[in-house]
């Protein structure tokens, strides 16, 4: 029987046709309950995405930005709108099924690594492949660990990383089901330069050997220009797509 990652990289290459959306955003608007009254945090916003694409999103700080991508990838639901995943209305989903839909579909990459203290690295990266029931997660951890050059730091643990290390590791972790949607929220942040260009090309690396979907929140106009799309959150609106 094939294997888990296997699997899902067959179910990458079906699904990444040209012309094919894998994420839709219809009328999306987030409004929240402040001491002053309500907040509106954008309003109306409408994009979709092809599979395989890569999109950049930019704003400053306090545009919403990270709160965009949470609503994208159905960690929350909007106030206003609609998102569809890979033909799915993340509205009609409950809590459990939302879940149950990003995985195996969706991988995230944040700006804190987000990795389990008492796990080591190698562990770290099987734990959603054993989620996902995959009965070879080591082999495979083993071989994400490999591809992000982490072969010689399976046994360490997060605290004996070095940052860029423990990024390596959250991107490992990030492609170890070969997700049809890749996530990442300021992969950089807390990373100096050299590392940060490191990452940003190990993320574009493994990004166009899978053909996963990027969609890249970032304040770096740098980083933002290496994807196909680039659109920017300002006052609550999408501007400036460029395709």
């Amino acid at each position: 029987m094939a294997s888990a990652l296997a699997t899902a990289r067959d179910s990458v290459n079906d699904s990444s046709s040209a012309g094919s959306p894998i994420l839709q955003a219809r009328g999306l608007g987030m409004r929240f309950n402040a001491p002053e009254g309500p907040i509106s945090l954008f309003e109306n916003l409408d994009f979709s995405i092809d599979a395989g694409d890569s999109l950049a999103i930019l704003g400053t700080s306090g545009s919403g930005k990270s709160t965009l991508l949470g609503l994208l990838a159905g960690l929350d639901l909007p106030t206003a709108g609609s998102v569809v995943m890979d033909s799915h209305d993340l509205n009609r989903l409950d809590e459990d099924a939302r879940a149950q839909l990003r995985a195996g579909r969706v991988g995230f990459v944040f700006q804190s690594f987000h990795l389990l203290p008492g796990l080591t690295a190698l562990e770290n990266v099987m734990l959603p492949a054993e989620l996902a029931g995959d009965s070879r997660a080591r082999e495979h951890a083993a071989s994400a660990l490999d591809q992000v050059g982490l072969t010689p730091r399976l046994g360490h643990y997060p605290a004996q990383l070095s940052g860029g290390e423990q990024q390596r590791v959250a991107l490992a972790r990030a492609f170890i089901t070969a997700p049809r949607i890749l996530f990442a929220d300021e992969p950089t942040g807390n990373l100096d330069h050299t590392t940060g260009e490191q990452i940003i090309d190990l993320l574009f690396d493994l990004n166009r050997d899978h053909g996963t979907t990027l969609i890249l929140v970032t304040h770096d106009q740098a980083v933002a220009a290496r994807c196909a799309r680039v659109t920017y959150l300002r006052e609550g609106r999408l501007m400036a797509d460029s395709q």
